[in-house]
């Protein structure tokens, strides 16, 4: 948001006056003369007005967790457990989720309270990798990756998925690459083809890859390299 507005809404001044008020270096960005009313400000930004906390600064979040079986991606259910139990009372109530994974799912789960991060992390035109380890019901069929390799035909959405990447492991397991993250996008993709799903774990999204020495349940905070990877 752009400091004059900030200025103006937050401190009950006319957008007039909030120019003024920058312009003669009355107003202060972290702790910083600011005289320049375009200036973008986050909402982790500390600002001040002759002194006054117009906004006050916050810290940026971003925690890689372990999703363990059985949890919601989801910041309140009547029924079931969801991930933002996993996390002390002081930090769940800013986070949320970049990149769901359903309650049966397992690996990495990232959260935020970093709006604009994580959208970037999750817009399927970024097209940023996802890489899953898959067990499948039935052994993988050789037209599994021809038929993911051309996307996949959604009949809900009307569209066809994204060119996705299969490695087949063993005869039903594979690592399987996606560029999208739509509703139960790989189960639905082995759907297709005429298989089931019956474990999916997130090993990596873009170059932020899963620490296996979390135990299922635990997490970290990312590195300044990872976050800066989106």
């Amino acid at each position: 948001m752009k400091l004059s507005r900030i200025v103006s809404n937050q401190n009950g001044v006319s957008r007039k006056r909030a120019n003024a008020l920058i312009a003669t270096g009355r107003v202060s960005v972290n702790g910083k003369v600011c005289r320049n009313p375009q200036h973008d400000v986050s909402e982790f930004c500390g600002v001040t007005a002759d002194g006054d906390v117009i906004q006050q600064a916050r810290p940026s979040l971003y925690l890689m967790l372990n999703k363990p079986v059985g949890y919601l991606s989801a910041t309140f259910d009547d029924t079931h457990p969801t991930v933002l139990e996993l996390f002390p009372p002081d930090l769940k109530h800013d986070l949320h989720i970049g990149g769901r994974l359903d309650r049966a799912s397992t690996g990495l789960l990232i959260l935020t309270n970093d709006g604009n991060w994580s959208r970037r992390l999750t817009e399927p035109e970024i097209k940023i990798p996802k890489v899953y380890l898959v067990t499948t019901e039935q052994p993988i069929a050789e037209e599994t990756h021809r038929r993911f390799s051309e996307g996949i035909w959604f009949e809900y959405e009307q569209l066809t998925t994204s060119p996705a990447q299969i490695e087949v492991l063993q005869e039903r397991e594979a690592r399987v690459t996606i560029y999208e993250g739509r509703y139960h996008q790989v189960k639905r993709m082995f759907h297709a083809v005429g298989n089931r799903v019956t474990s999916l774990h997130r090993e990596r999204m873009g170059e932020i890859r899963l620490n296996e020495e979390l135990s299922p349940g635990q997490y970290r905070t990312l590195t300044a390299a990872e976050i800066a990877s989106v």
